[in-house]
């Protein structure tokens, strides 16, 4: 299988963290593309009509975006736990929390987008701001909420680890650990796990 993805993409890094931890890893071949929405990849464009990474193509040449799709997919692959509960209250705590940190992402890539690509004379600070309210709205929630969560992994934990590592990697001045001491130290157990190790994200 083909994972059109990038080594700094947080939704990519999603898909291969969750890769490792079903024993999936050594059947996908990486194909890291340098992208952005100003800048489309062809190889990406062809499989994605929307050009967005991360994007698989499966054995028999079916393409799936985005990563929600990715990972359920991979999750009905093999025979060990799965990371996306079946049914009841554990199924919609796992999405609604990989929902918490798609957006935290989101938003992240978001704002990374027009600090960065965007012209500077044209860059609205109002709309930044507005986004990393968003976020730390979101991490106020799970601060609050993170002396009931378990360390057992499921889809919406991965999702919300591989949220704080972008914030690390894009927003480590914002120092989001101040204020949030149970959030912090539920995430650094997590990032101990060789899943999160493996797959630290860096510019290319």
């Amino acid at each position: 299988m083909r994972l059109y993805t990038n080594p700094a993409s947080p939704f990519g890094r999603k898909v291969k963290v969750l890769a490792h931890e079903t024993g999936l890893f050594e059947h996908l071949e990486l194909l890291d593309e340098v992208l952005t929405p100003v800048a489309p990849s062809d190889a990406v464009s062809a499989a994605n009509p929307l050009g967005k990474i991360p994007c698989l193509v499966t054995k028999d040449g079916m393409a799936l975006y985005d990563s929600r799709v990715i990972c359920e997919y991979l999750d009905g692959l093999h025979g060990g736990r799965p990371m996306f509960p079946a049914e009841g209250g554990a199924r919609w705590r796992a999405l609604t929390l990989q929902a918490l940190g798609d957006g935290i992402m989101d938003a992240g890539v978001a704002t990374r987008y027009e600090t960065f690509l965007r012209p500077e004379a044209l860059r609205w600070p109002d709309w930044v701001q507005a986004q990393k309210l968003k976020i730390g709205r979101a991490l106020d929630r799970l601060e609050g909420e993170a002396a009931n969560r378990g360390d057992e992994p499921d889809i919406g934990l991965l999702t919300i680890g591989c949220a704080l590592g972008y914030l690390d990697f894009r927003y480590a001045a914002d120092t989001w650990r101040n204020g949030r001491p149970q959030l912090a130290a539920w995430f650094e157990r997590l990032d101990a796990r060789p899943s999160m190790q493996a797959t630290r994200p860096r510019q290319v």
